[in-house]
């Protein structure tokens, strides 16, 4: 997601709450949020993914698998 569709859910969102949304209008809302929630799930599990934790027991276990593939994420 760029920042030009960033701008773009911020403006819907202002003219919603000053003045409403037309039908068109609220479609293109919710595909740009839609479209942002997955972007940020998918940077979640990238995230997740490189990082990785040392357990008392001296083990290294990624995040990513741990966690990223059970909540089906990844």
């Amino acid at each position: 997601m760029n920042q030009e569709q960033i701008d773009r859910i911020n403006a819907l969102y202002r003219k919603s709450k000053a003045e409403g949304l037309t039908e068109e209008e609220k479609k293109e809302q919710a595909l740009l949020r839609k479209q942002y929630v997955a972007d940020v799930k998918k940077n979640l599990v990238a995230q997740l993914n490189n990082i990785d934790m040392v357990n008392p027991d001296g083990s290294v276990e990624n995040l990513g698998d741990k966690y990223g593939k059970k909540t089906g994420l990844s």
